[in-house]
């Protein structure tokens, strides 16, 4: 279920380019009306129209997850956080300038930010980020962990880089679908394959120190 609702602004992101894409005279002309003052020159035009309006959906879908999580009491994850950050910056600059260029390297610098405070977290303070999320009731040799660790960093590495190589070499629709069904399916198929390998740990009973 996390997932789907970590996925949620991409979802949203995606299903606004894709209604707009398919009414750019409209979308241009609502985007010009109501959001005339956030672009540079006034005016946004068919082309843009579809990337500005849905990094705008963007944005406000990550300040509502935000919000949901504040007004539930819910902790506010850093990286949510982070993400905010750079979606108010990046996007900001995407529908300033008219230039999808800003938006599609937010995604990777979050990607890469993500990495990063993994290997950080681990090498630095000692902190593993895997087995805090999903120790609970799993025995694990030390060494285990952190390659676990270091598989989310490459993965999370991997993925900035493959964002950019499918945004500066095909379609700007072929990005966004990379966007939604890419980026979750290979989240999915990651987390999937760690997790029958996690299988075999996983214990009723009191943790037990074991090999991996």
């Amino acid at each position: 279920m996390k997932l789907f609702f970590d996925f949620f602004p991409v979802a949203l992101f995606y299903a606004a380019f894709q209604y707009a894409r398919a009414h750019k005279e409209l979308a241009a002309q609502k985007a010009t009306e109501w959001f005339g003052f956030m672009v540079s020159g006034g005016v946004v035009g068919p082309t843009e129209a579809p990337t500005v309006l849905a990094t705008i959906v963007v944005v406000l879908a990550i300040a509502a997850q935000i919000g949901w999580l504040l007004v539930r009491r819910q902790t506010v994850s850093k990286i949510l956080w982070v993400s905010m950050a750079a979606a108010i910056i990046f996007g900001g600059a995407t529908v300033w300038f008219h230039d999808p260029a800003f938006i599609k390297w937010k995604f990777s610098i979050v990607y890469w930010l993500m990495g990063s405070g993994f290997f950080i977290s681990a090498r630095f303070f000692r902190k593993n980020p895997i087995q805090a999320l999903i120790g609970e009731g799993i025995s694990l040799h030390e060494q285990a962990w952190h390659r676990l660790n270091l598989a989310w960093v490459l993965f999370f590495i991997g993925m900035g880089c493959l964002n950019l190589a499918i945004a500066y070499n095909f379609s700007e629709n072929a990005w966004f679908n990379f966007k939604l069904f890419g980026s979750m399916g290979l989240t999915l198929l990651f987390a999937l394959a760690q997790g029958l390998y996690l299988a075999r740990f996983i214990k009723s009973g009191p943790k037990e120190e074991s090999q991996a």
